[in-house]
């Protein structure tokens, strides 16, 4: 399993009991570096310690998005594009907009904790997936991240 997955679904149950918000983007076949880019540079090695540390309310980074690059945590605080698509549902704060405008414009998986109710959505291809237990958090990143690399590296061989 993807050490940055594992890493993150340690933090998430934490952070949702804790009401920390968090928005986390794994990168895939389409490039963020202009996202990376407006972020700061971490190059980092996952662990949900340093996830939590990095969304906990008191320190310069919480704010952003924190970006995914082949099991690294490469930048936070980064800054994504938000969504155009009109969302009336008001419980669509901020970092659910980035996450689905990230989506939109690539294939990345971008996964959200919510500051306000502490729920778990994830957003990819243009879609959100909303009011996810961690569980159902764990089968769909499996599906959409650990499962689009093992087809990807199935097809090279």
């Amino acid at each position: 399993e993807q050490l940055a997955v594992k890493a993150f679904k340690g933090a998430s149950l934490r952070l949702s009991q804790r009401r920390h918000g968090a928005l986390v983007v794994f990168e895939q076949e389409t490039g963020l570096r202009e996202y990376i880019d407006t972020g700061i540079l971490l190059n980092a090695d996952p662990s949900p310690e340093l996830f939590l540390t990095i969304f906990n309310k008191n320190t310069e980074l919480h704010d952003g998005a924190v970006i995914v690059r082949d099991n690294k945590l490469v930048a936070a605080a980064c800054v994504l594009p938000l969504s155009t698509s009109t969302m009336s549902d008001l419980q669509m704060g901020l970092r659910h907009r980035a996450a689905l405008g990230i989506s939109e414009v690539s294939d990345a998986v971008a996964v959200v904790i919510s500051e306000e109710t502490g729920q778990v959505a994830v957003a990819h291809n243009g879609r959100i997936i909303r009011n996810l237990d961690i569980s159902r958090l764990d089968s769909i990143l499996h599906a959409l991240i650990i499962g689009s690399q093992s087809g990807s590296e199935e097809k090279l061989a």
